[in-house]
């Protein structure tokens, strides 16, 4: 489980055209104490990376424009720019733009282990602070 003790709050972006997938998750990931932000399409997702800066953003590639070469690059800059991670839902065929890098939960997926994956990549983030 992701502690928020002594640690700025976690957050996670989700990028999915269905709202039963999102509900889903934000639910989940709130009773963790995760700030979650939400979007249906890919360049809205975008925008709210910008603007709030998640740790990590949770990308279905079936959404909209999700596999736009340009979007990818966006995608990646932003992930680059921000230090956070991304989490690509489907096949990572369809989103080969991205970094091989990157994270893939094949489709279908089933909720518990996405979260658990979600919250391994976020405890895997946090960046030990030096002892005094």
């Amino acid at each position: 489980m992701i502690s928020a003790m002594n640690s700025p709050r976690r957050s996670v972006l989700i990028v999915d055209e269905s709202e039963d997938s999102r509900e889903v998750l934000r639910t989940a990931l709130q009773q963790r104490g995760l700030e979650i932000f939400e979007a249906s399409e890919a360049r809205s997702g975008l925008e709210l990376a910008r603007l709030h800066h998640p740790q990590l953003i949770v990308i279905d590639l079936e959404v909209d424009s999700a596999s736009d070469p340009q979007v990818c690059d966006s995608y990646g800059q932003q992930s680059t720019d921000d230090q956070s991670q991304l989490l690509l839902l489907g096949s990572l065929r369809r989103g080969r733009c991205y970094p091989l890098t990157e994270q893939v939960v094949s489709k279908p997926y089933h909720y518990a282990p996405l979260i658990r994956k979600i919250e391994e990549l976020l405890e895997n983030s946090i960046v030990a602070e030096p002892t005094s």
